[in-house]
C-alpha cells in the first residue's frame, strides 16, 4: 500500500524548538529523539524520567474511583457471610482474562464465587437476561452478588431483572453508558466502577475492562489487609487485555502494560506459557504485537466458535498439563476461524468489487444470512484494512441482522450509528469499532442512512491512507546508542506507537532482492548517499556512538509486503538509487543468538 507522507510540521514554533533542545540537554538524546518525546507530551526531566522509568508507585489510588468504597464494602460483606458472588464477564480477551483474575483472586480470599461467560450466539454481547436465567438455575445456590467485568454499563433492563431476583449488581466496564440528550443513563447496580461514566472523578479514563478489575483488586487487598505483592501478581492479565483492547499507551496503561510485560516474560504463569508454545513465540521477548497477533486472535477463537469459557479455563491452569490441554483445544479452534475467516472475506470481496462506487460510496454496509457470527468482526477489519472505507458486516442471529462496525482514522462509527439509531434496533461501542443490530428488512434503509451520514463526515483526506512521520533523521546518525533509547519506548500502542523515522538521501547498495514463500518483501541494503568523511573511531566517540554506516558499512532495510517494488529501488543504470526517501521504523532482528540492526521500510520513493 501507497501512503500519503505527513512529515513532523516545519517549521516547528520557537517554544517547540526550545523545548526540545533543552530536553535533548536534560536527558543526554539526540534531537531527533527529543522531539519525538515532545511530540508524545514529554517536556521535562521529571516526565521523561517517569516516561522512561515506570513506577508501580505512580499508580492512582483505586478509592479515588467513584462507587469502590461501596463496592468493597459490599464484596466484605458477601465474603464474610458466605454468599454465592457471580462473576459475569465477557467471551473477548478483554473479558475472559479479567473474569481468570477475579476469579483466582477471589479463590485466594476463599469466597463462595463461580464465574459465567456468556454464549455469543444464544446470549450475545454483555449481561443479558437470558444469561442471568442461566446463572440463577445454576444447579449450586444462585448468586446474591453478581460483578460483571467488561460489560453491564448499558444493561439497564439485565440489571433491574437481576434485581427482582433477588441479586446486587457491582458493575466493572470501561465503556460508554447509553446517554440521553448527553445525560449517561446508568443501570440501577448496587455500585458502577467505571471512570467514563460521567460522575467519576478517577484521573485516569483510558483504562481497559481488566485494568478497572485490577482497580478493584487493588482496593479489596488494601481492605483485607494484604500485602501489594497480592495485586501484582495480576499485572499480566492487564498487559494481555491492554494489549488486545488496543487502548491508550499512555499514564497509567503504560505502567501497567510494562509491569505485565515483565511478569509474563519472566514468570509465565501456565496457560500464558502454554499460549505462548502454541503460538510458536520465542518466550522471554514478548510485547504488545506479540500479544496482539499471536496470543489474542487464540484466546478470541474461544468465544467466536464456540464457548469462551475454555479460555479462563485456560488462563486459570495451574499446572503445565492442564493449561497444555486447553491451549491445544483453542489452538483446533483458531485454524478453524482463520478458515472461516477466510472463506467470508473472499466472499465479501467479491460483492464490494462487483458493487462498489468510489465516488458515491463512503461506507461499506453488507448483509450475508450465511457468515458466521464469530468472525465477522475480524472480517469487517480485513475489509476496512483492504478499501480503506469503514465497514458494517452483518449475518443474521434469530431473524435479527447482526454484526460488528470497524472504521478508518478520523471518523466515528459509533456517533455515526447513532445518528442513524431510528433506523437499528440496538448499537454500542467506540468511536472506531461499535456493534449493531438491525431488522433484516431495514438493512437497505440503514445502509442509505449511514452512507449519507458518512457523505457528509469524511473528507478525501481520510480516504487517502497516511502514515505519519515522527522525526526526521540521517542514516548516520544511528549507532547502538539510538537503538537502546528506542527500544525504551515500548510497550507501543495507541498513543505511543513504534516512532516511525524519514531518511533521504539514501543509497541502496549491493542488490534487492525479494524473499518470502507467500507474500513477496524486498531485502536490501542501505548507507547515507555522502558518508561522514572521517573515522569516528579516530574521533575518540565510545563504541556505542559510532554510527553503524561508518565509512562504506550499510543496515540492512525489510520492506515486508513490498517485493512487487523491487524495480524502483533501482536508478536508470541498473544499480541502486542514491536518492531514495524512506519512511521506516527501527528494529533488533535476533537470528541465531546474533542481533543486528534493522530498518523496517513502511513506504519509500
Amino acid at each position: 500500500m501507497r501512503y500519503r507522507w505527513r512529515l513532523p510540521d516545519s517549521p516547528r514554533s520557537e517554544e517547540v524548538l526550545e523545548q526540545t533542545r533543552e530536553l535533548s540537554r536534560s536527558i543526554n538524546v539526540p534531537e531527533s529523539i527529543a522531539s519525538i518525546l515532545v511530540a508524545r507530551g514529554v517536556r521535562t526531566f521529571e516526565e521523561a524520567r517517569e516516561y522512561f522509568r515506570p513506577s508501580l508507585e505512580r499508580l492512582h489510588d483505586p478509592f479515588l474511583m467513584s462507587d469502590m468504597a461501596r463496592a468493597v464494602a459490599r464484596i466484605e460483606q458477601a465474603v464474610q457471610e458466605g454468599e454465592r458472588i457471580t462473576i459475569y464477564g465477557d467471551y473477548d480477551v478483554d473479558g475472559t482474562t479479567s473474569t481468570a483474575m477475579l476469579m483466582l483472586f477471589f479463590e485466594s480470599i476463599d469466597a463462595h464465587v463461580s464465574y459465567h461467560t456468556p454464549d455469543r450466539f444464544t446470549e450475545g454481547y454483555g449481561l443479558s437476561i437470558a444469561g442471568l436465567d442461566r446463572c440463577f438455575s445454576a444447579p449450586d445456590t444462585a448468586p446474591s452478588l453478581i460483578i460483571t467485568i467488561d460489560c453491564g454499563i448499558t444493561s439497564i433492563d439485565a440489571v433491574a431483572y437481576a434485581g427482582t431476583c433477588g441479586a446486587d449488581v457491582i458493575i466493572c466496564d470501561h465503556h460508554e453508558p447509553v446517554r440521553n440528550g448527553g445525560e449517561a443513563q446508568l443501570p440501577a447496580a448496587y455500585a458502577i466502577l467505571n471512570p467514563i461514566k460521567g460522575s467519576c472523578e478517577y484521573p485516569y479514563k483510558h483504562l481497559c475492562g481488566c485494568g478497572v478489575g485490577f482497580k478493584l483488586i487493588q482496593a479489596l487487598s488494601k481492605a483485607f489487609g494484604l500485602g501489594d505483592e497480592t495485586w501484582a501478581k495480576y499485572l499480566d492479565f492487564v498487559a494481555m487485555a491492554s494489549s488486545a483492547d488496543i487502548v491508550s499507551l499512555q499514564g497509567e496503561n503504560r505502567i501497567l502494560t510494562s509491569f505485565g510485560l515483565q511478569e509474563i516474560n519472566e514468570r509465565p504463569r501456565p496457560g500464558i506459557r502454554a499460549l505462548i508454545q502454541a503460538a510458536q513465540i520465542k518466550p522471554g521477548k514478548l510485547g504488545t504485537s506479540q500479544i496482539v497477533f499471536g496470543l489474542a486472535p487464540r484466546i478470541n477463537a474461544a468465544g467466536r466458535l464456540g464457548d469462551g469459557g475454555r479460555a479462563v479455563k485456560l488462563l486459570m491452569s495451574r499446572t503445565d498439563d492442564e493449561a497444555h490441554h486447553y491451549a491445544t483445544e483453542l489452538e483446533f479452534e483458531n485454524s478453524n476461524r482463520r478458515r472461516i475467516d477466510e472463506e467470508a472475506f473472499f466472499e465479501a470481496c467479491h460483492v464490494v468489487d462487483g458493487m462498489l462506487n468510489r465516488t458515491s460510496d463512503k461506507i461499506i454496509v453488507l448483509h450475508n444470512s450465511t457468515w458466521h457470527a464469530g468472525v465477522i468482526g475480524i472480517v469487517a477489519s480485513r475489509l476496512v484494512e483492504r478499501y480503506h472505507l469503514p465497514v458494517v458486516l452483518l449475518t443474521t442471529i434469530d431473524g435479527m441482522a447482526k454484526g460488528s462496525a470497524r472504521s478508518i482514522p478520523g471518523f466515528d462509527i459509533h456517533s455515526a450509528i447513532k445518528r442513524c439509531e431510528d433506523k437499528v434496533v440496538t448499537f454500542g461501542g467506540h468511536k472506531y469499532a461499535a456493534g449493531v443490530s438491525i431488522a433484516v428488512d431495514r438493512v437497505a434503509e440503514f445502509r442509505t442512512a449511514i452512507n449519507i451520514v458518512a457523505t457528509e463526515l469524511i473528507t478525501a483526506e481520510m480516504l487517502e491512507p497516511e502514515i505519519r512521520v515522527d522525526a526526521m533523521i540521517d542514516l548516520g546518525d544511528l549507532n547502538p546508542k539510538y537503538f537502546a533509547i528506542i527500544r525504551q519506548f515500548q510497550p507501543y500502542g495507541p498513543n505511543n506507537m513504534r516512532p516511525a523515522f524519514y531518511a533521504k538521501n539514501v543509497e541502496v547498495s549491493g542488490y534487492p532482492r525479494i524473499v518470502g514463500k507467500t507474500t513477496p518483501h524486498l531485502k536490501f541494503q542501505v548507507r547515507p548517499s555522502t558518508p561522514a568523511g572521517y573515522d569516528p573511531a579516530k574521533a575518540g566517540l565510545a563504541p556505542n556512538l559510532i554510527p553503524f554506516t561508518r565509512g562504506s558499512a550499510s543496515l540492512e532495510a525489510m520492506g515486508f509486503g513490498l517485493g512487487e517494488r523491487l524495480r524502483e529501488l533501482l536508478g536508470a543504470d541498473g544499480r541502486g538509487r542514491k536518492d531514495l526517501e524512506m519512511i521506516f521504523y527501527l528494529e533488533e532482528n535476533e537470528y541465531m543468538g546474533k542481533v543486528t540492526p534493522q530498518l523496517v521500510v513502511k513506504d519509500f520513493r
